[in-house]
């Protein structure tokens, strides 16, 4: 064999590598969902109208306006009859929260959830290689995640994070953390659990921005479990197409528009104020700059961008609040947070959606409230108790959390999902149950019917 003939053998192996390699990328790259839990608790624990109303008049510091700005609230909020509390709170205790309170509130949620998970899949928690957990409230020390890890014995070289601070969009931020870590660990199971530790962080005083926190989150959780191995691909229910994070706290206002602090009187709390809508509008803006033209099809972003300065402008000249493209064309399905009821008419309107494409988020506000960064996945839930998903469809979840930050993903379905969920017990009496007069109206004769606006 001569030299050159040689060379070129000892060249293949390069070449088929260079060829392989893009391939073999792509593979790393895979991030399916196998499974995913949300928490639903207990009867003892649901929060009525009565119950609501009791918690309210429990604060001795709020006068007669006061009162009727939160029962209002209430009233506009889209929260129904059967969303769940902590158990301080329910109990009257909302003023003295101890460390116990806050401990028993996660243990259940994450308990509850992980155990369902690891019974439903057949997994066992010493073949997970990645843990993350989001609550942005409470950060103990030890931490959360390494609570789990004691409770179900995890491996010693499992990578875990714990994550503070992130807000209601903490679950998608953790699912971007997953994807960018199966870059690196091969053939890897991943648990994130979301949720939001309510019992220590009740507000006791009477500054309207701050009492809203009190009327709009409620009880709740979720934990996915998510691989990169290929191998496991026929069983996963969903693949992550893409994620995309955009942050807009170098503006004072949208920093400070959603932020934990003090009033006056030195009561904690979590302060909304009215720069958030603008502030999500505008994190929104900057996501999908990146995230459209990741999603949709060629056609469509053709077509706008022929037709975008019309869409842009109104007959008066003002700039329309709507994006002006088809995300249908791309998107079947819409994961929108189920904040507050205007809260998901607004982003709807803004997106183009229509009644049936906002119904999962309204009705899963009505069912569960406000449960922070885990709300999307009970959206997902209400999606797939309705046998909405199917495959070959991509869904939208849309998150936003304090700082201010917009983190959204498309997930790929990868096969027809109608698993029973949470929902089961109550799927059969939506959209119809939500429609029927607020459980708010009609208790309280001296609240007055004008438009609460904040």
């Amino acid at each position: 064999m001569d030299l050159l003939t040689l060379t070129c053998f000892s060249l293949v192996p390069c070449f088929v590598f260079l060829l392989l390699k893009p391939i073999l990328e792509r593979r790393n790259r895979a991030c399916f969902v196998l499974h995913y839990e949300c928490y639903k608790g207990k009867d003892e624990r649901k929060l009525d109208s009565g119950t609501c109303a009791q918690i309210v008049q429990r604060n001795e510091k709020l006068g007669l306006e006061e009162y009727r700005f939160l029962l209002k609230t209430m009233i506009s909020s889209g929260i129904g009859e059967e969303t769940y509390g902590p158990r301080n709170i329910l109990e009257g205790r909302e003023d003295n929260p101890n460390l116990l309170d806050a401990y028993t509130e996660m243990d259940e949620i994450m308990f509850d959830t992980l155990d369902n998970l690891f019974a439903e899949t057949g997994i066992s928690p010493r073949e997970i290689g990645i843990l993350v957990v989001n609550v942005s409230l409470f950060p103990p020390a030890p931490s959360l995640v390494s609570r789990l890890v004691n409770r179900y014995k995890m491996r010693e070289d499992i990578k875990s994070y714990n994550l503070s601070g992130m807000g209601c969009g903490a679950s998608v931020i953790s699912i971007d953390l997953v994807q960018r870590l199966f870059k690196i660990y091969k053939n890897t199971l991943a648990l994130v659990v979301s949720t939001e530790s309510l019992s220590p962080h009740w507000y006791s005083g009477k500054d309207r921005s701050m009492m809203l926190s009190n009327c709009l989150f409620r009880t709740g959780g979720s934990s996915v479990l998510l691989t990169n191995n290929v191998k496991l691909k026929n069983k996963a229910i969903m693949k992550l197409k893409t994620v995309v994070r955009a942050h807009v706290g170098y503006d004072e206002e949208a920093y400070a528009c959603s932020m934990q602090m003090e009033d006056s009187e030195g009561h904690k709390g979590f302060l909304r104020t009215k720069h958030l809508e603008k502030a999500a509008a505008r994190a929104m803006a900057k996501n999908f700059q990146v995230l459209i033209p990741r999603v949709l099809p060629v056609k469509e972003l053709f077509r706008y961008s022929i037709t975008s300065s019309f869409k842009r402008r109104g007959a008066n000249g003002e700039s329309s609040s709507r994006i002006g493209l088809n995300l249908k064309s791309g998107i079947q399905h819409f994961c929108i947070p189920p904040g507050r009821r205007a809260n998901i008419e607004s982003i709807g309107k803004r997106l183009g959606l229509d009644e049936h494409d906002t119904e999962p988020a309204r009705m899963a506000l009505h069912r569960f409230g406000n449960t922070s960064s885990s709300g999307i996945w009970y959206v997902l839930g209400y999606m797939e108790a309705k046998k909405r998903l199917r495959k070959g469809e991509n869904a939208l979840m849309i998150s936003m959390g304090a700082g201010f930050e917009s983190s959204n993903c498309v997930w790929q379905i990868m096969k027809d999902m109608n698993c029973e969920n949470i929902w089961k017990d109550s799927i059969g009496h939506y959209p119809e149950l939500s429609e029927t007069p607020n459980p708010f109206e009609g208790k309280y004769d001296w609240i007055n019917d004008d438009a609460v606006s904040f």
